[in-house]
């Protein structure tokens, strides 16, 4: 009698843990998502290239097609000197595309699998801003940066930014930030697990930052309660990553996929 009991205990955990494995797959499912494998071509009804703008990362920011490009697979991101032939007064241009205003999200997870070139002053980035002004203008709404790297550093770093942080100067309750050691010149997964009170950085799927959401605090520390969108760009230049080299360009980052997943 032990005997059949034992057996039918074993074959209900082994139910059970079939069940829960099963569960676990599916605890994640694609919403969004690009591999960059149509006809060689952005696909304009997810993307838009990021226009030139008044922040220190958008100097260079430019819809050339010189700066982006569509192969085997990848979409490519370049960082380059201006051509002569273009009538513009910038030095540099650089390629960067966003979901604003065609796909935004709450909640979830997001992973990108990119490859990124070095150089001086070279700051390739994957982040996130609010989709509509919920709290105002910026930094009110807060901004979500997946993914930063400098120079020729190996590491990345993975920010939480906010009123709460930048004018309030509340960047040790909780830590704001982290930086994990990376091989650039591989291609490496970032990514972001997405929760109503917390945000969980990773890299190839595994956990280096956690920014929680916390009690009896200013209420600006958690704006992260509404729609965000993507942004992916090389950037070049800017107070923080320093002036360019010249020589170094161009440079480019190489994105394989990103997929997002509720």
């Amino acid at each position: 009698m032990f005997k059949y009991i034992s057996v039918l205990i074993l074959l209900l955990v082994g139910c059970k843990s079939s069940k829960m494995e099963t569960l676990s797959k599916k605890e994640w499912n694609i919403i969004w998502e690009d591999n960059f494998d149509k006809d060689k071509a952005l696909d304009h009804s997810k993307w838009t290239k990021i226009k030139r703008n008044k922040a220190d990362w958008g100097n260079y920011m430019t819809d050339y097609e010189g700066c982006f490009e569509i192969k085997n697979g990848n979409l490519h991101l370049k960082g380059i000197q201006k051509p002569d032939h273009i009538n513009d007064t910038v030095p540099y241009l650089t390629g960067g595309v966003e979901t604003k205003g065609k796909f935004s999200f709450q909640y979830g997870k997001i992973e990108i699998k990119a490859k990124l070139d070095s150089g001086k002053g070279v700051w390739p980035a994957i982040w996130m801003l609010a989709d509509q002004p919920k709290y105002g203008k910026y930094p009110r709404n807060g901004e979500i940066d997946i993914m930063e790297h400098l120079n020729y550093e190996n590491k990345i770093y993975q920010t939480v930014h906010s009123y709460y942080t930048l004018v309030l100067k509340e960047k040790e309750n909780p830590p704001y930030y982290s930086t994990t050691e990376v091989n650039t010149e591989n291609f490496n997964v970032y990514g972001l697990e997405w929760y109503p009170d917390k945000l969980v950085f990773t890299l190839n799927g595994k956990k280096t930052f956690e920014y929680p959401r916390l009690d009896n605090v200013d209420e600006t520390q958690w704006p992260f309660d509404q729609p965000f969108y993507l942004m992916i760009d090389m950037q070049i230049e800017g107070s923080w990553v320093g002036e360019a080299d010249p020589k170094d360009l161009p440079v480019e980052m190489i994105i394989d996929w990103v997929k997002v997943y509720q």
